[in-house]
């Protein structure tokens, strides 16, 4: 497994992310979901990293979004035909690192209450649940999470 900074618009990583759409938009309505698309996650202040096999297959994706006061965790998958091999935890890993190194101290998310293996991994990961953030606000259907930087 490798895992680098890449373009969020290569075709088979639009596939990872329309994976993801597909799996998080039956579970909350509309106005809970808050995903970012492709030309946000091209900008300059974000990160944008994919884990792909030795093959070269993509198989997880995830980003930082940059900003003075912290970095938000946005769009993390993994393919369910690499779960269980800690590829989510090496992605998030990955971007915490990259960002650190750019000045960033403190990493915040919002998740979705009913998903119980990404609220795992974060809290596997040393975050702690915090209140809304940024341009968000409570929402029964959201979960937001914290962590400062080493």
């Amino acid at each position: 497994m490798r895992i680098r900074l890449e373009s969020p618009d290569q075709s088979d990583v639009l596939t990872l992310l329309e994976q993801l759409d597909r799996y998080q938009r039956p579970l909350y309505p509309e106005d809970s979901f808050h995903g970012i698309d492709t030309l946000a996650l091209s900008q300059s202040n974000v990160l944008f990293a994919v884990a792909r096999t030795d093959e070269g297959a993509a198989v997880g994706c995830g980003a930082i979004v940059l900003r003075p006061e912290h970095g938000e965790i946005k769009r993390m998958f993994v393919s369910p035909s690499v779960r269980g091999q800690e590829v989510g935890k090496q992605l998030l890993a990955f971007l915490e690192d990259k960002a650190s190194a750019e000045g960033c101290v403190r990493f915040v998310l919002e998740t979705g209450h009913l998903q119980t293996e990404a609220l795992s991994l974060y809290l596997r990961s040393g975050y702690t649940r915090c209140g809304p953030f940024g341009p968000y606000s409570d929402d029964p259907n959201s979960v937001f999470m914290c962590k400062d930087a080493p």
